[in-house]
């Protein structure tokens, strides 16, 4: 049974006079605990499907269904509680609350959508800091710390609601090379502990590198799917 199953999903977006068709025909599947990149041009519709799949949007023909959710039938309230419960998301530019601590960063989900009890708070969160080796830094701001030890508390933020789906868009972007390692090889030890499907939007050749599963898209379609050992399938 796949997590996300697209069925002719096609997006129109409306810009002025114009109908721009981001998306077209879109058809596939995939499987819990894959490794997934989306890639291609810009404008082939990557972001456009990563936010769709992350109920951020809602596809304008076919059907999209997540976590056994058709998610298109979803409203604002409804699609806010499905991210809440099954999605986490990782930034290029980290999105991190200046104001919070790291350890605060990675708890503030658990606030917001989840009513999770304190001592179920302080194990999630701890586990995560040291899962991302970050235990030692969970007082710091995000200010005070560097680009890559922000993405891995991007990540642990990501995992605490314990999501089936973890959604990353360009989330190398703003690293170097060595770092970015660092941050993929943390995100598949995350996929094998928690078994959490991870679905990437990128230019980047290491995250294409990799990826056990590639869609590509171009001009709005899919244009080829590549698995190279992973779940998931076209």
């Amino acid at each position: 049974m796949g997590l996300i199953r697209a069925q002719q999903v096609g997006k129109e977006y409306q810009v002025g006079e114009v109908a721009v068709q981001a998306l077209k025909n879109v058809s596939f599947e995939i499987e819990p605990a894959s490794f997934v990149s989306f890639v291609g041009p810009s404008g082939s519709g990557k972001t456009t499907l990563l936010n769709l799949i992350g109920c951020l949007d809602k596809p304008t023909a076919g059907t999209l269904t997540v976590a056994d959710t058709d998610v298109a039938s979803l409203d604002r309230k409804a699609s806010a509680g499905f991210r809440g419960r099954n999605i986490g998301f990782v930034f290029q530019d980290f999105n991190l609350l200046p104001v919070l601590t790291v350890y605060e960063n990675i708890e503030y989900p658990l606030l917001m959508v989840q009513k999770v009890a304190p001592e179920e708070r302080r194990r999630r969160v701890t586990g995560l800091l040291a899962a991302v080796g970050m235990a030692d830094q969970g007082d710091k701001r995000p200010d005070q710390i560097s680009g890559g030890q922000k993405q891995r508390v991007a990540v642990a933020r990501a995992l605490v609601t314990q999501p089936k789906l973890v959604l990353a868009d360009e989330p190398t972007a703003n690293l170097d090379h060595a770092t970015a390692y660092r941050v993929l090889n943390l995100m598949k030890q995350m996929r094998d502990e928690f078994q959490t499907t991870f679905i990437f939007s990128t230019h980047d050749q290491k995250i294409v590198g990799e990826a056990e599963i590639l869609f590509t898209l171009e001009d709005g379609e899919i244009k080829g799917i590549q698995n190279k050992g992973g779940n998931g399938h076209g």
